[in-house]
């Protein structure tokens, strides 16, 4: 059952969306959805579309307008996950991605400040939501921490120098998403760099992935990068994890050659963001089932 209020708050909150790009002079544009090649991400099972893909998200495509030479590019469509569907999760969804040209993550951080506030004031009037038991306050000091510090405050390990994947997928979900404060919005980043596929690594190393995620209410709501743009170094990342998905017995992608031909052609520096817009209107109607607030997904094959 979809209440009437939730279509209404979709619907304010992408009208509140769009005024806040176009304000910053972003411009909206569309790619493809069923597409040649996906991007190669080893926890991303992609559906299959015909002898193409249904995108798991726009990236690729938005970075070749990008190195086109669009410098503020946003677009709201829906994207596709094979096998994931519960109480935050649905095979078919609708994401908000942003690019833009002469920033990083934190440039595209205070982007989601603005955007955050921005939907709040158009939907709800004021900036402070109800989001199951907790009470959150957007307009408060964002608690923002790294990888590093979550997880000595809370794991008692370091996986930016140690990283094991199960280790921190598992101590991530159980130890360190459930501790963070609820009452304001927070931000973990600095990622292990195994764990950023297409964003940009720093230090003599290379061991930090300049990465960060939003969590709101407790539950993550956007994913953001500075974007890699060595093309070299994407190739060796996508066939890595082609290597081990082949070697899991997974599901084999053909190569975006496109894609890594516009950032040998030259991507500039860059930011982007990923934000689940199902997500947010739950946030924003109070709900905690995004079957609540996407109209007829129950009705959806996993």
């Amino acid at each position: 059952m979809i209440a009437r209020s939730a279509v209404t708050v979709r619907s304010r909150m992408l009208h509140a969306v769009r005024l806040f790009f176009l304000d910053r002079d972003f411009v909206e544009v569309e790619t493809p959805v069923r597409i040649p090649a996906p991007a190669h991400e080893r926890h991303i099972e992609i559906m299959t579309a015909g002898r193409g893909f249904l995108r798991s998200s726009p990236e690729l495509h938005m970075k070749r307008l990008l190195a086109a030479g669009h410098d503020r590019i946003f677009q709201v469509g829906p994207c596709f996950r094979a096998g994931e569907s519960g109480r935050l999760h649905n095979p078919e969804f609708t994401m908000l991605e942003w690019y833009r040209t002469g920033t990083d993550y934190r440039g595209v951080l205070e982007d989601a400040r603005g955007l955050m506030l921005r939907a709040a004031d158009e939907v709800l009037g004021c900036r402070t939501l109800q989001y199951g038991a907790a009470l959150v306050d957007l307009s408060a000091e964002w608690a923002v921490m790294t990888i590093r510090e979550a997880f000595d405050k809370w794991a008692g390990w370091d996986p930016v120098s140690d990283f094991e994947q199960n280790r921190f997928d598992l101590d991530l979900v159980e130890k360190i998403e459930p501790a963070l404060p609820a009452d304001r919005p927070a931000v973990l980043m600095d990622y292990p760099a195994a764990a950023a596929a297409l964003a940009r690594c720093r230090g003599g190393d290379g061991a930090v992935a300049e990465r960060w995620e939003l969590y709101i209410g407790g539950m993550e709501l956007a994913n953001a990068f500075s974007e890699l743009t060595d093309a070299a170094e994407q190739r060796r990342r996508f066939e890595d994890c082609r290597r081990q998905r082949r070697a899991a017995g997974m599901p084999d992608h053909p190569m975006d050659e496109a894609f890594l031909e516009a950032l040998a052609a030259g991507l500039p520096e860059c930011g982007g963001a990923a934000l689940g817009i199902d997500r947010l209107v739950m946030l924003l109607a109070g709900e905690t089932d995004i079957g609540a607030v996407r109209p007829f997904c129950r009705e959806q094959a996993t």
